[in-house]
């Protein structure tokens, strides 16, 4: 267990959006305790603010989107794994568009971001959701769960008819080195015969091979080559990471993830939250915390998400 952390100073970068196309100034900003992820976001002459919850999920059409009060903001996975890969909690994420910026297609450069400003401490302990009974959600062969674990561990799996990835199976212990070193340079990737219909539906308009991985019939499009031999099944962890933040808390727990997307992560955050028996929140002197107890907590960032489940 630890304290939660901070970003020490605001630090800014600007980029397309990759499917919106348009460019886009992101500025992260230093955020008090209990604060979590909190986007700002400066559109048609107006400011609106909105957590990392899923209760503000919109869409996970190709992308995780979050929106409120009329705001939406696409494709903030990449980010959001970055932020939880490093152990930032807190932190403002100002930007002037509706999606993160590309930058190259993994979260290497908001990792780089995030070690320029620096990350501090702060004197509050950082919950832990704590997984004591399985949950699995499955829908048309994919899958994804979670069972009771000491640690935090994701195993995913990948299965494409493509000769450059055929099935691929990634074992990931959870940790701030292994995220950098492991996880945050995979890219995303598409397949070339997609494109055009993703164009058509007004997506990946910001695509380009400078942010993508393009997969032909039988290679890459891509004159860099791969920076992994599999780094497709490491960018879907990489996603699951990112779409697990819309939980409000890191979570203790064995992730497993079998041809999953970012629907089913969703569904699995929702399934989490539906079902506070299968877990209790833990605080840094590891004592359990009785669910219904988050609730007393003014600005603590995991009520939000769990009063709206509880709700629902």
């Amino acid at each position: 267990m630890r304290q939660q952390h901070t970003i020490s100073r605001s630090v800014s970068c600007s980029g397309v959006g990759l499917h919106t196309g348009q460019p886009i100034s992101l500025t992260l900003n230093p955020a008090p305790p209990d604060t979590g992820i909190l986007f700002v976001c400066h559109q048609e002459g107006r400011t609106v603010s909105f957590g990392a919850s899923i209760r503000n999920l919109m869409s996970t059409d190709l992308c995780t989107a979050l929106s409120a009060n009329g705001t939406l903001v696409k494709t903030v996975e990449h980010l959001l794994a970055a932020l939880v890969g490093l152990e930032v909690d807190n932190v403002y994420v100002e930007l002037d568009g509706g999606e993160i910026p590309a930058m190259d297609g993994s979260a290497s450069a908001f990792v780089r971001l995030i070690r320029s400003a620096g990350i501090t401490p702060q004197e509050r302990p950082q919950p832990y959701l704590k997984i004591l009974r399985p949950i699995e959600i499955s829908e048309g062969g994919r899958r994804v769960a979670i069972a009771p674990a000491a640690t935090t561990k994701i195993t995913c799996s990948v299965e494409y008819n493509h000769p450059m990835i055929q099935q691929q199976t990634y074992e990931y212990d959870w940790s701030v080195a292994s995220f950098e070193q492991d996880i945050a340079d995979a890219r995303t990737f598409a397949f070339l015969k997609e494109v055009e219909a993703l164009w058509a539906r007004g997506l990946a308009k910001g695509g380009s091979l400078d942010n993508t991985v393009v997969l032909s019939e039988d290679g890459i499009v891509n004159e860099s080559g791969l920076r992994f031999e599999n780094e497709f099944v490491r960018h879907k962890v990489l996603d699951l990471i990112g779409d697990m933040a819309l939980l409000g808390v890191p979570v203790i727990g064995h992730l497993t993830a079998d041809r999953s997307g970012h629907a089913l992560h969703s569904k699995l955050v929702q399934a989490i939250l539906s079902q506070p028996d299968s877990w209790v929140l833990l605080n840094a002197q590891e004592e359990a915390v009785a669910p219904q107890s988050i609730y007393a907590r003014p600005a603590h960032k995991p009520a939000v998400a769990l009063q709206a489940a509880s709700a629902a």
